[in-house]
């Protein structure tokens, strides 16, 4: 396997109206609770450690458009910093023992609860309550994790 390598630059991002676009997912596994006779399966989300501050983030998959403000990404194509994010939810089937950034970020596995708390910004929460809980909820509740199989 050959090292992947994380898209930097300000030369590769889009605009649109004046808005960086930005794309991420909400990755999310399958876990088995083990309560005494019974066993439910959990939800798990994965997010990662923020390298400007506290808080964790999502990678930046579609859950809906979000608006946001950057701090640090103001430049002659968004003056104020606006950013417009498409979010999507990832069935985590592998996870990779190498990764982009892997010597900058650490990655951590979180209920949906904990996640909420530990979002660094708003619109990350929306994401996960208003996007990924509704669509899973809507789309997800009493089927099987094989509807999220492919061919392979």
């Amino acid at each position: 396997m050959t090292d992947l390598v994380a898209r930097t630059g300000r030369h590769q991002q889009r605009y649109e109206a004046g808005c960086r676009l930005v794309a991420g997912c909400i990755p999310f596994r399958y876990t088995d609770d083990n309560l005494g006779s019974e066993s439910k399966k959990t939800v798990e989300v994965l997010m990662i450690n923020s390298q400007s501050g506290p808080g964790l983030l999502f990678p930046k998959g579609f859950l809906g458009h979000y608006k946001f403000k950057s701090k640090t990404h103001q430049d002659e194509f968004s003056p104020d910093g606006l950013c417009k994010a498409a979010m999507f939810a990832l069935l985590v089937k592998e996870e990779l023992h190498s990764w982009p950034e892997q010597d900058t970020r650490q990655r951590r596995w979180l209920n949906i609860p904990e996640a909420i708390e530990r979002c660094r910004h708003p619109w990350m929460k929306d994401a996960l309550e208003e996007g990924f809980a509704k669509w899973y909820a809507e789309y997800l509740v009493g089927s099987s994790e094989d509807q999220f199989s492919s061919a392979d």
